[in-house]
């Protein structure tokens, strides 16, 4: 079975501040009222309840769950919502105590229909939570009558969603999967069989694409092309880029001086842009200053609740784009064709990452988010620098390896500090992985699964303190200070 994940997923378009906190509950949510359409029990629902559970509960309303929960069982979806009607939804719904169902009636709301357990860890994933409709009166329910309809659904990291069934099944979890999506037609006799492509780590990757004398994007291609036409592909892949591109100059250009949620943390992009534009040709390092300055807009869009590609989530969500902006902006050698290959290269890598290890700040830290954004940006650029496949995954070794151990502490539940500076210092981290990885031959004493795998057992090790609760770390010593 092959762990590639399309690149249509892995790389979502959604809404910040939080890939597992904001855009998969909100994705949750719209599946839950969908499901109730599905059942015939929409009509008749009176009301419904969410109980945020662990990481969810510990720090949702800094990254906005309420307010996905709201929006999602309003029917918005994270790729097409406007952020704005997301902002607020939980306090607007309370404020007319009601609350209409996607496609469906306008339900009583109250305040206490969202709860809150950080205390209650699921063993399958801490970011969980638990959705109920009723179709009787509150006194009914408050007498302890049972709910029409349940479902309790993790939210993976990425976007990612799972349902609580399926959680023991092989299943992948995916994203929405895009509306265009078209089947190809069957492989012809002539073309290898899916199994033939199938990898389940860096090390068969790597066999596959010394077998076929291919790179490690052009794995990705045809993985992509058992689900999608080449058009649709090509399509999704400029949409994603089109999507990150429009991030770091949003971020770039705004005038908004200070980021929401109480911190006061001031936006720094829109300045360190002045400054570089006015700067001398020949300052030092002066790319890489732009590199930085991408991956500060994109984040501190994200930290605003704007529009993001999840890459592979949002609190890592400016690395990849950062460094692919670099790379198109500063190489002059850079074309085109070179976006696909950056983006299908960190997918093949990305793919890896989550199924052996994670993406997810609740489950693995913050190495799990940023350090596989490192490793996966690290690989796409390698990539696009002519490297081949076995320094494409040496690049990515060494990304990991840096990050091992990296604690998800964010100080007041917000995706802000350290989370906007640290995207900064990993997306150079990953031009210097790149660089290395390029100046040897491949060959390397630890090998990318290795470094995976003990990230995935850090990971287990490390005290849930320390995975996005924001019980320990600098999310306790910034405020005691």
């Amino acid at each position: 079975m092959t762990v590639y994940v399309s690149a249509l997923e892995l790389f979502s378009i959604g809404i910040g501040p939080s890939s597992s906190h904001t855009v998969g509950p909100m994705r949750a949510a719209r599946r839950f009222a969908s499901a109730l359409e599905d059942r015939g029990l929409l009509a008749d629902v009176t009301h419904v309840t969410c109980v945020l559970c662990g990481s969810l509960a510990a720090t949702g309303v800094g990254h906005g769950t309420p307010d996905a929960v709201v929006a999602g069982l309003a029917g918005l979806e994270p790729e097409t919502c406007d952020p704005d009607d997301v902002h607020g939804a939980w306090a607007s719904a309370t404020g007319h105590g009601a609350l209409t169902l996607a496609g469906g009636p306008t339900v009583s709301f109250d305040t206490s229909d969202i709860t809150f357990e950080p205390r209650t860890r699921m063993p399958e994933h801490p970011n969980a939570l638990i959705l109920r409709a009723y179709t009787c009166d509150r006194s009914a329910h408050d007498r302890g009558a049972a709910p029409a309809f349940e479902q309790t659904w993790f939210s993976i990291g990425g976007g990612f969603v799972r349902l609580k069934e399926e959680s023991t099944t092989d299943e992948p979890a995916t994203a929405d999967e895009p509306a265009t999506a078209t089947k190809p037609a069957a492989a012809t006799d002539d073309e290898p069989r899916a199994d033939e492509w199938a990898y389940s780590n860096a090390a068969e990757l790597l066999s596959l694409c010394a077998r076929e004398g291919i790179d490690m994007c052009d794995v990705a291609w045809r993985a992509e092309l058992r689900a999608r036409s080449a058009a649709d592909v090509r399509s999704g892949l400029d949409a994603i880029w089109l999507a990150m591109h429009g991030s770091v100059e949003r971020g770039l250009v705004t005038g908004i001086r200070e980021l929401p949620g109480g911190l006061h943390v001031p936006r720094r992009a829109a300045a360190m842009r002045e400054r570089l534009e006015a700067a001398p040709a020949d300052l030092p390092d002066l790319a890489g200053e732009w590199m930085r300055a991408f991956a500060l807009a994109v984040n501190e869009e994200n930290a605003a609740g704007g529009r993001v590609v999840t890459a592979p989530t949002n609190g890592a969500a400016g690395i990849l784009p950062a460094v692919l902006e670099y790379h198109m902006r500063f190489n002059p050698r850079a074309t085109d064709a070179d976006v696909q290959r950056f983006l299908l290269t960190a997918a093949a890598v990305g793919g890896i990452l989550k199924a052996n290890a994670s993406i997810s700040g609740a489950e693995g830290g913050c190495q799990a988010e940023v350090g596989s954004a490192c490793a996966m940006a690290a690989a796409g650029l390698c990539a696009v620098l002519g490297g081949t496949p076995a320094q494409v995954e040496n690049a990515a070794e060494i990304a990991v390896e840096h990050h091992l151990g990296l604690t998800c502490d964010p100080v007041g539940g917000l995706v802000q500090i350290p989370c906007i500076e640290r995207n900064a210092i990993a997306s150079s981290t990953a031009v210097s992985a790149a660089r290395l990885a390029l100046n040897g031959d491949g060959r390397h004493i630890v090998p990318l699964d290795v470094a995976i795998e003990t990230m995935r057992q850090t990971g287990a090790d490390m005290s849930d303190m320390y995975k996005e609760t924001s019980a320990a770390g600098l999310a306790v010593n910034v405020v005691e200070c």
